[in-house]
């Protein structure tokens, strides 16, 4: 008897979810009709890009500054509705943004 079985036993009115791992936390995020602001400054000397004017859920947004982080192997932050990047990675970020099918603004040089 499997583990599958006995939960069945002890719980047998449970409807089981079917679960698709194919769908990723990103594949929910909320798409918009205005575009995401891509803007590059310089602070202290050292060069950050900033992502801005995305109006979905917070959470979302979040997401999205962690899958950016972890592919672009870099630092960076969420505050204040804005994604935060060490370095310049506006092309980079850009062509990622528009895979996912989001519409991308470059602002400033």
């Amino acid at each position: 008897m499997d583990l599958q079985d006995q939960l069945k036993n002890l719980f047998p009115d449970h409807v089981e979810e079917e679960s698709t791992s194919e769908a990723n936390d990103s594949s929910n995020i909320w798409m918009q009709d205005d575009p995401i602001l891509c803007k590059y400054e310089k602070r202290k000397g050292k060069p950050i890009t900033i992502l801005d004017g995305y109006t979905g859920a917070t959470e979302d947004f979040k997401i999205l500054a962690k899958e950016i982080k972890t592919k672009l192997s870099v630092g960076g932050s969420f505050k204040d509705n804005k994604i935060i990047i060490q370095g310049d990675y506006r092309d980079k970020i850009m062509q990622m943004l528009k895979e996912k099918g989001f519409n991308v603004k470059r602002v400033g040089g």
